[in-house]
């Protein structure tokens, strides 16, 4: 994506480019968020790599992105370059009060606890008409294994700053939004070992299926 070339170091540059071809998520979002034009939160935005691919893609609704560790915000404020319909904040996301209809979750959910897990969710889904999640679920399974080896491997490097590892399961994922949304569960493992899911919940009254 030629995004990717704005990032302003070598390392910066080779790590977007090879997120987005080596991940499956980013076509996934696009694909999910067809036909809408609602304003978008990007909970853990990182250095803004989704909304900048989405914009690039055609996607032009208003994007925020939201993340604690203000050096990947300020980067991402450096991309977007002014660009008003791009914006991004320094911020936890357990404070998070302004639900905007669109909510995507990228690998979010895992540095919660339980508790933090449950009460985000649950505003989420009082607040949202699409949300799009995408985790590591715990099931015990080789990939949970080597995903959790992963993630502790990057926080012991520095590049992620998380206080804790604590995966959800899919039921506690899919529990808040059995009531009021149409949900999709597929698998998001791509070329990698990790045990990555997406959920896409619409605001319905039907169920939740497996793609």
């Amino acid at each position: 994506m030629e995004f990717a070339s704005t990032y302003p170091t070598r390392f910066l540059r080779t790590y977007v480019r090879f997120k987005v071809a080596g991940d499956p998520v980013y076509a996934a979002v696009f694909d999910s968020l067809r036909g809408s034009a609602d304003r978008l939160l990007d909970l853990g935005c990182g250095v803004g790599a989704l909304a900048f691919y989405l914009r690039e893609r055609g996607y032009s609704a208003p994007i925020a992105g939201i993340d604690h560790d203000r050096r990947k915000v300020d980067i991402a404020r450096g991309i977007a370059d002014g660009d008003q319909s791009l914006t991004f904040q320094t911020a936890d996301v357990r404070t998070v009060r302004d639900f905007p209809p669109t909510i995507v979750l990228l690998d979010v959910l895992h540095y919660l606890t339980d508790a933090e897990q449950t009460a985000l969710l649950g505003e989420v889904a009082a607040a949202a008409n699409i949300v799009i999640i995408r985790d590591a679920v715990r099931d015990g399974s080789l990939r949970y294994w080597m995903t959790v080896g992963q993630e502790a491997l990057s926080r012991a490097g520095g590049w992620l700053k998380a206080e804790r590892l604590n995966f959800p399961t899919r039921e506690s994922i899919e529990r808040p939004f059995r009531d009021a949304f149409r949900g999709e569960v597929r698998s998001m493992f791509g070329h990698t070992p990790f045990n990555n899911y997406l959920f896409v919940f619409r605001r319905s009254s039907a169920g939740i299926t497996n793609a």
